[in-house]
């Protein structure tokens, strides 16, 4: 597997080795021992999976408590996926990055604890799989705005992106700074 890191600290883009013959393609998608050695030191407790079409945008969710890491990769289609730091006191507190993730590139994405993570789904229908190391607490459950004007992340839209009503109702950064002091 090949380690990428990104301008986010901890979030890591993962490349695993593809072997491929005429029959198909092998690879391996976690190998506990790899992962260690790249700084990934979880234990997975579920796995989860969404089909989106295309225009659906989801996110930007995080959990203000029971914090969820989450390993992504894109099954079918192309996704482009978001993580937002939320970690105070960070260096890159505020600051997003982006990547176009697919089926044919393989690539996976290590978002750790503390993170937003939303994505945009640019093929006319994609399979988004993810591993996550604590479970989905839907009280705890809370989204920024996709669109939010402080954030300024810059959405590869082709028209109105689809959201779902939690989605639409999400609150500001501002919103979530000021709750993060309380």
């Amino acid at each position: 597997m090949k380690i990428q890191l990104t301008e986010l600290p901890g979030v890591i883009v993962i490349e695993p080795e593809s072997f491929r013959d005429p029959r198909g393609y092998f690879l391996e998608t976690y190998n506990a021992k790899t992962f260690a050695e790249a700084g990934i030191n979880e234990q997975f407790v579920q796995d989860n999976q969404s089909q989106s079409k295309r225009g659906v945008l989801r996110g930007l969710h995080y959990q203000k408590e029971q914090e969820q890491g989450k390993l992504v990769r894109v099954l079918l289609g192309e996704i482009f996926d978001v993580v937002v730091d939320l970690r105070p006191g960070s260096n890159t507190f505020g600051k997003w990055w982006g990547l176009s993730l697919s089926a044919t590139e393989q690539k996976m994405i290590w978002i750790p604890r503390g993170f937003a993570h939303g994505f945009y789904t640019l093929s006319e229908t994609a399979d988004v799989a993810y591993k996550v190391t604590e479970f989905y607490a839907p009280k705890h459950e809370r989204v920024i705005l996709w669109n939010d004007p402080d954030l300024a992340i810059c959405w590869p839209l082709q028209g109105e992106p689809i959201l779902s009503e939690k989605d639409k109702a999400g609150h500001s950064f501002r919103e979530f700074r000021r709750l993060s002091r309380e």
